[in-house]
């Protein structure tokens, strides 16, 4: 009886979203309403069956059917919109010179904004001095860096070259498959060198090239429906993510660490505002900006995801932003696979400084700030070779400057806390470097 009365209340809200789908509310606000919705849900039934970690257990995994579907179809959208616009990206671009400053200027972007935010993650720790000394360490937490030790055997032989070499496809059927962590890129380098391939074909048989350009479009524009009949469910998958996270928080674990999450949310937070600058010095209006894409920040804030972020991302941009389809897709991809603000930059830098004291090291030292700093950016590129999030990025960062990584496992009990604005923060970087770089090379570059 208690499941069943949590999952009524479930349905109830499911179907209050689809009352205010009904009467025109438009998706930013039904995306606000889920949030706020799930947040209340999930506090719900913390406080309504304390101590019933089974009942909890089972409603969530119904819930989860929501919020697990709802992922996936995301995760189902994404390959074949990086795949089809990226070729009709190339397509429409017309000149390889325009990829590589495009690319080049969202990468450099990307790098720049990540070194920034290890810097931020410096100064921010230093500030509430915090230290890897200060971290209770119970035996969950040993456990934990027990199992993080194996894990870091995997990468640790990997170096910059074996990471740049896993960008290359080698079977793009299984790449397309989300098979590797590299996946995305190697999609993305297949579709610029298939797109080029159907350039050289249109210039020595325009008649086929003119087919060829009809083709891709048509498929493009199919696919962009497929990303609004998914981006239509994006409340009540809001509500089901949320939700869930919020039910699975433990008080305890968050009231010991309060102290290192109050500096990770300041420290993005203040990531957030270098953004706008960046924005702002640009001529972008941030009111604007911000308004357009908050849903997106929303849905990376709950999903955790920078990867299923990217159909929302390359929609808000293109047709809220005005950013060129090529930049757009370029931005997206690239950012959700390098130089992610977050995960990579304010994450291990944050870690390094906490651990530095402790080997007799001034974090403040100009030296060991850039020496962090510069390994941040060169690592920044390996997150994506060896399976993308902050606990890789530290398992990178942390030996490359002499140190354990066992201080990764003390705050896994509170990783998705953090986590949840970290890919929120890697999301915004991705969209910035995207209209910046349309700033940049403006009419350039074809819009659609």
């Amino acid at each position: 009886m208690p499941l069943l009365v949590n999952l009524l209340c479930f349905i109830a809200l499911c179907y209050l979203l689809y009352r205010l789908r009904s009467r025109g509310w438009p998706l930013s606000r039904q995306i606000l309403a889920g949030l706020v919705a799930g947040g209340l849900y999930g506090l719900a039934l913390q406080f309504a069956w304390p101590g019933h970690t089974q009942l909890l257990t089972d409603t969530l995994q119904w819930t989860g059917i929501v919020a697990s579907g709802y992922v996936s179809l995301l995760r189902m959208i994404i390959m074949p919109l990086v795949l089809v616009m990226m070729v009709a990206a190339v397509l429409k671009m017309r000149a390889v010179a325009d990829l590589g400053k495009i690319g080049g200027a969202v990468v450099g972007l990307l790098i720049a904004t990540t070194m920034i935010a290890a810097v931020v993650g410096i100064l921010v720790t230093s500030a509430f001095g915090l230290s890897a000394d200060s971290i209770t360490q119970g035996a969950r937490e040993f456990a934990s860096a027990e199992a993080l030790a194996q894990r870091y055997e995997t990468v640790a032989g990997l170096g910059l070259p074996d990471m740049l070499v896993r960008f290359v496809p080698a079977n793009v059927f299984y790449d397309l498959t989300e098979a590797r962590p590299t996946s995305i890129i190697a999609v993305v380098i297949f579709g610029i060198l298939f797109g080029i391939a159907a350039l050289q074909v249109a210039r020595t048989d325009p008649q086929r090239g003119a087919q060829i350009e009809g083709f891709v479009d048509t498929t493009r524009l199919i696919v962009m429906r497929l990303v609004h009949i998914v981006m239509a469910l994006t409340p009540y998958g809001i509500l089901a993510l949320i939700g869930g996270v919020v039910a699975r928080s433990d008080a305890a674990d968050i009231v010991n660490l309060l102290a290192f999450i109050a500096a990770s949310y300041l420290a993005i937070g203040i990531m957030f505002a270098i953004h706008a600058l960046l924005l702002g010095v640009h001529g972008v209006g941030l009111r604007h900006y911000f308004r357009s894409v908050w849903p997106v920040l929303a849905f990376a804030f709950t999903s955790r995801s920078s990867a299923a972020s990217i159909p929302l991302n390359v929609e808000t941009q293109v047709e809220k932003l005005r950013v060129a389809t090529p930049i757009a897709n370029l931005s997206a991809t690239l950012g959700a696979t390098i130089g992610q603000n977050g995960c990579a930059g304010i994450y291990p830098a944050m870690l390094a400084v906490m651990i530095a004291p402790s080997m007799g090291i001034d974090p403040l030292a100009w030296d060991f700030m850039a020496g962090l700093v510069g390994v941040i950016a060169i690592s920044s590129f390996g997150v994506a070779g060896v399976g993308g999030g902050a606990t890789f990025a530290a398992l990178i960062v942390l030996p490359a400057m002499g140190f354990p990584v066992t201080v990764a496992a003390v705050l896994i009990s509170i990783e998705p806390l953090i986590d949840m604005a970290r890919t929120a923060l890697n999301v915004n970087g991705a969209m910035t470097a995207g209209v910046v770089t349309q700033r940049w090379l403006g009419a350039s570059v074809a819009r659609d």
